[in-house]
């Protein structure tokens, strides 16, 4: 029987599909929105990020050209001086020396950081589960414990009548070292310093090398076993060569944080004694604080962030060389 339609019944107009005009508009819209999701989630951290970290740079730049001291600081009237507060920096001989000091502190830091940290990245790859959990987790241990915290110990371990180091060097017949003030001498303050970040400094380097070390594949070091190759050749010829792109970035990280340390010594010995342990940071803040000179302090940041940029730029400079002769 054939079917018949009636006629004269309105159709629901809601279900007519839009003009095709309309779906273009509104398939536009949607994309768009889309598309401006993501720059909406990473907006809040991105306006922390410049109010952190880009606003206190450039109010420092600011405050480097102008003259301003305590007055300025309260009633806000500071006079525009231009490069004068660079000039006087860069005229002084004892920034300059403070220059040689931070480079020399940075390298022994850099040096000794990346050779244990690469020392016991090697060792806990070779070592059983149970030992290695224990390294790795001391690791993280010395790692979480806070700056100031373990200034503070390493303060007590020094200390001249009560520290550990004298005690123990007493007992093992080094009389000399009884009541030995370590912090009164330049060479030694340096030296418990520098060993204070090495020490807080490893744990992160040696971690991060070892979760690169363990995706090695294990038929290359036994392809390089069967040729004869030992283990500080193994390292030479095959490690390196693949961690290099790693083991850089963490020697870039290891130049930045040693490079503007301050708490540590700051907490320690204030620069002293005299200015041995005086590095750039804790030259800008004793240049902002002794005469209310903060230009000049600021002036100090602002080169000790340029100066750092270009050994960062020289470095990564002669990285990119190296991998475009590889290539």
């Amino acid at each position: 029987m054939p079917t018949v339609r009636e006629r004269g019944v309105p159709r629901d107009l809601s279900r007519r599909p839009p003009p095709r005009g309309a779906r273009r508009a509104g398939g536009r819209g949607a994309a768009g929105r889309a598309a401006l999701r993501p720059y909406l989630l990473i907006a809040p951290a991105v306006l922390g990020m410049l109010y952190l970290l880009v606003y206190p740079l450039a109010r420092a730049l600011l405050i480097s050209v102008q003259d301003f001291r305590l007055r300025q600081l309260i009633l806000g009237d500071a006079d525009f001086v231009g490069l004068r507060n660079y000039r006087t920096l860069l005229s002084d001989p004892q920034f300059w020396e403070v220059v040689r000091r931070t480079f020399v502190f940075m390298a022994v830091n850099v040096v000794a950081i990346m050779v244990l940290s690469t020392l016991v990245a090697l060792m806990a790859e070779r070592l059983g589960r149970v030992a290695r959990t224990v390294v790795l987790s001391s690791l993280v241990l010395v790692w979480a414990v806070p700056v100031v915290a373990a200034t503070t110990v390493f303060q007590w371990l020094f200390h001249s009548e009560f520290g550990i180091v004298n005690e123990a060097l007493t007992g093992l017949g080094f009389g000399s070292y009884e009541g030995y003030p370590w912090f009164a001498h330049g060479g030694t303050a340096f030296a418990i310093v520098v060993l204070l970040i090495v020490w807080q400094s490893v744990p992160f380097a040696a971690i991060t090398l070892y979760s690169a070390l363990v995706t090695v594949p294990a038929e290359l070091y036994e392809s390089a076993r069967m040729d004869g190759a030992g283990g500080a050749r193994i390292f030479r010829s095959v490690t390196f060569p693949l961690l290099r792109p790693l083991f850089m970035l963490v020697l870039s990280l290891e130049v930045i944080w040693t490079f503007k340390a301050f708490v540590q010594i700051w907490v320690m010995t204030r620069g002293g004694p005299g200015e041995a342990t005086t590095i750039l940071p804790v030259y800008a803040v004793q240049t902002a604080l002794s005469g209310q000179r903060y230009d000049l302090g600021s002036a100090a940041s602002m080169l000790t962030v340029l100066l750092m940029s270009g050994v960062l730029v020289l470095y990564f400079r002669q990285l990119f060389r190296q991998e475009g002769e590889q290539l």
